[in-house]
């Protein structure tokens, strides 16, 4: 359709690892060692944006 991007490949998020390194990231966040969630989530999961 017009004016909407296409989807990107996903991610399953869901897997083991993946959800080991979201919990990293998310112990990081909730003790303040975090300064960028979005990007630090990014890097854990492989994404690039």
């Amino acid at each position: 359709m017009f004016g909407m991007k296409s989807q990107e490949p996903t991610t399953d998020l869901t897997s083991p690892e993946a959800v080991q390194a979201g919990q990293e990231v998310y112990d990081r966040i909730t003790s303040g060692e975090c300064k960028d969630a979005v990007a630090d989530l990014n890097e854990a999961h492989g994404r690039t944006n």
